[in-house]
């Protein structure tokens, strides 16, 4: 496909500039060396490595990557849950500062502070003319084929080009993106802590207060409590939820979870899960929000909803990975759903979430537990498969 298509100007791009240096990478006429976290071969450790980055062409810009969020997304593919061309730069939770813009870019200019979008939108096929832009239907060979938009790649090593996990590749010391894969925010905000929006926070947030449609009053269960499941916890408070109640294996998560707004919290493996969700909520809960990514785990989520309530499938399972679930389940008005980053519109809601940050009413900054180095990025992978994080950061 064409990649110099023109693209729509993003609704935020105003705020004063800024001059930013070069951090001691080596550049040449269009050329930049820096340093990447490459996986060479699927299931193989991250390799930071010395790789080439060609300038931004049309529509793109060229991001210094500051901070970067450690994402169970990533991990699915480093394991190769999920298909992914390698060689891959990996990360997708990336925020930095605009350093150079391509032909064509209208939405940033040198200086802007931007978040990177897990989900790309084209802005002219039907999702994102509908303004489901989460939906784009150019996002998808995006994620499987690790390239930026409309098949291109910028990153090298040698003669061998590299791939581009989710259009992003974030965790480097500089990215170049379509523009339409970031969103402008404003400047005094903490890039090691706002990164996190990038994905897994407005993925949470966006689930309870977008994709469930719930109203003040009704009862939410969240099944897993990581980085997206206390998000969506916060997301549900937000939006008036009555019973609001946590399950997770971790007593540290379920201590965070009632920090962060749930009434009532349930030890998964000790208790029936399913079971006391009912007894809590006296037949079931409205809505049930799986940020696990486990079909086991989404069929309890199922089983704790009444007839008429609804599960929203958050967290990403194995791509082979199968409900067993009686089709006789839905005639009772039972419903599934799934979301990809919160069904959010981003240019509107990031800066707004990014606000509330600042102004004290969204306290994500409570699920960052370590940061990193970039040389630590396997030990930082290796934490957060064990359950020793809630979220992490890795700073550039």
């Amino acid at each position: 496909m064409d990649d110099s298509l023109p693209m729509e100007p993003c609704p935020v791009c105003m705020g004063s500039r800024l001059d930013h240096g070069q951090a001691g990478t080596k550049r040449n006429e269009e050329v930049l060396v820096m340093k990447a976290a490459v996986q060479y071969e699927t299931g193989g450790p991250l390799v930071v490595d010395d790789v080439e980055l060609d300038d931004p062409q049309e529509n793109e810009i060229l991001v210094k990557i500051a901070a970067c969020g450690v994402c169970h997304s990533d991990l699915h593919f480093i394991k190769g849950d999920m298909p992914v061309p390698v060689p891959v730069v990996i990360g997708h939770e990336g925020a930095g500062v605009v350093e150079k813009v391509g032909p064509g870019v209208t939405s940033f200019q040198p200086g802007d502070h931007v978040l990177m979008m897990v989900a790309f939108s084209c802005g002219k096929c039907r999702y994102c003319l509908e303004g489901r832009p989460t939906m784009c239907v150019e996002n998808l060979p995006i994620q499987m084929m690790a390239t930026l938009p409309y098949g291109a790649k910028r990153l090298r090593k040698g003669d061998q080009q590299l791939s581009h996990l989710f259009g992003l590749a974030a965790f480097a010391e500089y990215a170049v993106v379509h523009e339409r894969s970031a969103v402008k925010i404003r400047e005094d905000a903490p890039m090691d802590v706002v990164c996190l929006m990038g994905c897994g926070i407005t993925t949470g947030l966006g689930a309870a207060i977008n994709t469930t449609g719930m109203k003040a009053g009704e009862s939410v269960v969240v099944y897993g409590c990581g980085g997206v499941g206390l998000s969506a916890i916060m997301g549900a408070k937000l939006s008036g939820a009555g019973k609001l109640i946590a399950v997770d294996t971790l007593d540290n998560k379920l201590e965070k979870a009632k920090e962060l707004g749930a009434d009532y919290v349930v030890k998964a493996g000790v208790e029936d899960a399913p079971a006391k969700v009912k007894e809590l909520t006296g037949g079931g809960a409205d809505y049930a929000i799986e940020a696990v990514g486990n079909a086991s785990v989404e069929t309890q989520a199922f089983a704790s909803i009444h007839n008429g309530g609804k599960l929203i499938i958050v967290g990403m399972a194995p791509i082979t990975d199968v409900l067993a679930i009686a089709p006789f389940e839905f005639l009772l008005g039972k419903s599934i759903v799934g979301t990809v980053q919160g069904d959010i519109v981003a240019p509107i809601e990031i800066p707004r979430y990014v606000d509330m940050f600042m102004e004290g009413k969204l306290p994500i900054d409570k699920l960052i537990t370590r940061t990193y180095k970039l040389d630590e990025i396997n030990e930082a992978f290796a934490a957060l498969e064990k359950g020793e994080v809630i979220r992490s950061v890795v700073k550039m």
